[in-house]
């Protein structure tokens, strides 16, 4: 007998993106995230990273795009006809690109807003406090006067304020120090391993993404082109020379090898 296989928590089969209904950015895109996992999604600028997180979170029409073929699921459940509030309910919580705090409201009140999408109790905002200890600190302080890091990780915590199944990140670590990186990339390995949250990391600082995630998928030209447990991907040659820069011997390459390299992506 054949073992039964878990229905993954997300599951997006061969959806196509497309803007202004001429641009196709995702080109029958498929992956999945099981419950309870990490996965990273990885790729340069411009590969459809994070039109993948706009159209599971329902924010495409937000930049006049539109999913034009394919499939949605979380838990099962089909996301196409629901809007980005709905998806926020179900267990969605996406963190953006910059952070996007609301600048004039309070730490505080940014969570409240966070979890517009349910009833709150003291214990929601404790919890946020917990895996956040920093923001606890600055609880009465306006966003807007918060250094790059504590902005992340409260754009974090208003996330978490809706309970989510699933967290989006998109690129949580640009423009932070590498202390910043480590405490904000620690913050979510909590939040996996202690509630079991599952995440999917889009990031350009490859080597900490493979680091924290359990698989990663490698996406081109809005296409998966790799796939595999983070392991296999941080060992892999291509991923080394392309993403990493560095040689099958493991040495640092020129920048003029990597252009090279680029052109003869032996996956393409």
């Amino acid at each position: 007998m054949k073992p039964v296989r878990a229905t993954p928590l997300l599951e997006l089969e061969t959806i196509e993106a497309i803007y202004d209904r001429v641009s196709l950015v995702l080109r029958g895109l498929s992956l999945s995230v099981q419950q309870g996992e990490i996965v990273a999604l990885l790729g340069a600028n411009g590969a459809g990273k994070s039109t993948t997180l706009r159209a599971i979170s329902g924010l495409l029409a937000t930049e006049r795009g539109e999913l034009s073929r394919g499939s949605i699921r979380l838990g099962g459940v089909d996301l196409a006809e629901r809007d980005a509030a709905a998806r926020v309910r179900l267990g969605v919580s996406l963190v953006m690109e910059g952070r996007h705090v609301f600048e004039h409201l309070t730490v505080h009140e940014n969570l409240v807003a966070g979890g517009y999408s349910r009833s709150l109790a003291a214990g929601d905002f404790d919890r946020v406090y917990a895996f956040l200890p920093r923001l606890g600190a600055l609880r009465g302080r306006t966003a807007g006067y918060l250094s790059g890091g504590e902005q992340q990780m409260l754009a974090i915590g208003r996330a978490l304020m809706a309970q989510p199944r699933l967290l989006l990140l998109d690129e949580p670590s640009l423009g932070l120090a590498p202390r910043l990186v480590e405490e904000v990339f620690g913050s979510v390995a909590r939040l996996n391993a202690e509630l079991g949250l599952s995440v999917l990391l889009v990031e350009q600082n490859v080597q900490r993404a493979l680091a924290l995630a359990h698989r990663g998928y490698v996406l081109e030209a809005g296409r998966i082109v790799l796939e595999g447990a983070a392991a296999e991907l941080g060992d892999n040659p291509d991923v080394k020379e392309f993403y990493l820069g560095l040689s099958e011997a493991g040495r640092r390459r020129s920048y003029r090898d990597t252009k090279h390299y680029q052109r003869r992506k032996r996956w393409l």
